[in-house]
């Protein structure tokens, strides 16, 4: 009975199989890299903060 498990697994997972074709990076739009440049200020002003908080104690 596992001979025959075994068998029928190798047989479907091989004659489905496609092959593999690798995703094509897209360019990053204008928009992308503008809200990527505010999430990056944003996130060192948010940095900088902390740190003037944590240095008062």
């Amino acid at each position: 009975m596992r001979f025959l498990t075994l068998g029928f697994t190798v047989l479907s997972t091989s004659a489905f199989a496609e092959s593999f074709d690798r995703p094509i990076p897209q360019a990053q739009s204008a928009t992308a890299e503008l809200w990527f440049a505010a999430a990056s200020l944003t996130l060192l002003i948010a940095l900088y903060v902390v740190h003037r908080l944590v240095m008062r104690k």
